[in-house]
């Protein structure tokens, strides 16, 4: 028998495949990560509570949770490729409705495109990852998974710089006096609303970008020959479905999963609000995110090397112990070395996405194009928990620090969120680990 060391993750006659759909990877990741300061810069431009402002998280995650079975289905009828296309041109059309969100100056608008955009997030991510596995030998599946997801970060960081330099840097609504005091705060109504105007441009701007990119993107992928997956059964849904949710370690790893992207969301989104607490603004608070990225980052390539040695239930277990640990000095460590604390969270959190869809997905042959659907629905919970998180942050006023709970600020205590998330995390690598077998 052939070892599994000796097998190619990725064998050369699909290496231009793996390589454009692997490029896809960053496409969301920097789609995720210019959004998720824009839960700040809209609460300022728009004059929003803690809990209205994470709509927008809810409007991303929601559309993923909205489109993800329509999105397997329509894969299972026709192919990868196919399904791959219908993701670009939603993903398109909801990055260039920013256009007439901005000139209509509605919160809700940009909730819609934010929601159309990430349509086409849920037909790439229920299409891509499911596609990289079968891209090989199953027993090299996780391990290319989590090759390809160690792109995800590279785009998150290019999401993440774009938001720094040509967007939060050119907020006139983030503008302090002398004093430290908000100048939005102070001006008349028309001052404001010239203000919002300009800012929202400034908004719009790089998603507008964005689509016509995504657009170049998708007639290089229609030219190009893919893999054939086209499944010409004639098994009903409900068929495929049911297998699946009579398998455990699927159906545990679909919780996971929804825990463990609340608690990325979470991580990633607030960390702007624990640096404002300390003195900290938007544009200077995206270092600290650049460096989490950058640990995300390292810590993936990591992953992916040791998982030729590790069994992958144990190492998602090891690290969510680590995470773990790092949220608890977020919750109860005050001042910078919280912050560091938040920061660190990053690394440990690397590789549990793609394990946690490798490990789901091992053995259900082609009822992973159902399955996939289901782990990308469970992104649901970086809708849920990032307003959840919002509703705690506003039991005392707008403000991040205007109570304290266990002796904490409120932004220190609504880690506890995260915190929950990676025991459960925790409890799926442990019973990959000593209960579920492959």
């Amino acid at each position: 028998m052939e070892n599994a060391n000796n097998i190619p993750v990725v064998s050369k006659k699909v290496l231009l495949p793996f390589i454009l759909i692997t490029s896809l990877f960053a496409l969301w990741g920097f789609a995720n990560d210019i959004t998720n300061p824009m839960v700040s810069a809209f609460k300022k431009v728009l004059e929003l509570n803690n809990t209205q402002a994470s709509w927008v998280q809810m409007a991303f995650y929601g559309g993923y949770f909205t489109m993800a079975f329509p999105a397997a289905i329509f894969i299972k009828k026709y192919s990868y490729k196919k399904g791959i296309l219908a993701g670009l041109v939603l993903y398109a059309i909801g990055a260039l409705l920013f256009y007439p969100a901005a000139a209509y100056a509605e919160f809700g608008f940009f909730l819609a495109a934010l929601y159309i955009l990430t349509f086409g997030l849920a037909f790439l991510e229920t299409t891509a990852n499911p596609f990289i596995l079968a891209m090989g030998d199953e027993r090299t599946a996780t391990r290319r998974l989590n090759l390809a997801q160690a792109f995800n970060p590279i785009g998150a960081l290019s999401g993440l710089f774009i938001a720094q330099a040509f967007i939060l840097g050119s907020l006139q609504s983030d503008d302090i006096d002398a004093n430290g005091n908000a100048v939005y705060d102070t001006l008349s109504e028309s001052a404001k609303a010239a203000v919002r105007t300009s800012d929202l441009m400034v908004i719009r701007n790089p998603y507008v970008i964005l689509g016509l990119f995504v657009l170049i993107m998708l007639v290089v992928i229609a030219v190009v020959k893919m893999p054939e997956s086209k499944d010409e059964g004639s098994e009903s849904v409900g068929i495929g479905v049911k297998r699946l949710f009579k398998n455990k370690r699927f159906v545990e790893g679909v919780i996971a999963q929804m825990f463990y992207v609340g608690a990325q969301i979470m991580c990633w989104t607030y960390i702007y609000q624990y640096a404002e607490t300390l003195g900290i603004d938007n544009r200077d608070a995206v270092t600290y995110a650049y460096i989490a990225l950058i640990l995300f980052l390292i810590g993936r390539w990591i992953a992916t090397y040791m998982m030729k040695y590790f069994d992958s239930g144990r190492l998602l277990m090891l690290f969510s112990i680590g995470a773990i640990v790092f949220t608890l000095g977020a919750i109860f460590i005050q001042g910078m070395t919280g912050l560091y604390s938040l920061v660190g969270i990053s690394l440990c959190m690397s590789l549990m996405f793609p394990t946690i869809y490798g490990i789901a997905l091992q053995g259900v042959g082609d009822d992973a194009k159902y399955g996939a659907a289901f782990l990308v629905m469970a992104i649901v919970g970086g809708a849920i928990m990032p307003v959840l998180q919002g509703a705690i942050l506003d039991l005392g006023g707008d403000g991040y620090a205007d109570i304290e709970i266990l002796g904490v600020p409120e932004v220190n205590f609504s880690f506890v969120l995260p915190l929950i998330c990676f025991f459960v995390v925790a409890a799926y690598g442990y019973r990959t680990h000593k209960i579920h077998t492959y």
